[in-house]
């Protein structure tokens, strides 16, 4: 009559954290104006503000491209795992 509940994994998960943080961090970065609101040390002649903003441009691409891989083997494992118990 009474059957055992389905037991489903968590899903705020460290992969999920990590993932969160790699897309976070960016916006964190950028939002605080403070950091980088001058124009000292140069870059090849180009002020601090300037290539530290361009320099973020690169950060984001590659959080964003780790963070896209962490939730595809996330997904793969959750299927798997789903696709496992079901046999």
């Amino acid at each position: 009559m009474s059957e055992a509940p389905e037991v489903r994994p968590p899903v705020v998960t460290p992969v999920r954290v990590i993932i969160g943080l790699c897309l976070v961090a960016p916006f964190v970065a950028m939002l605080w104006v403070g950091s980088y609101a001058k124009a000292d040390p140069t870059f090849i002649g180009i002020p601090f503000f300037y290539w530290y903003q361009m320099l973020w441009v690169l950060i984001s691409t590659a959080l964003t491209m780790t963070a896209y891989q962490l939730w595809q083997r996330d997904q793969r494992a959750r299927a798997a795992q789903k696709g496992g118990g079901a046999k």
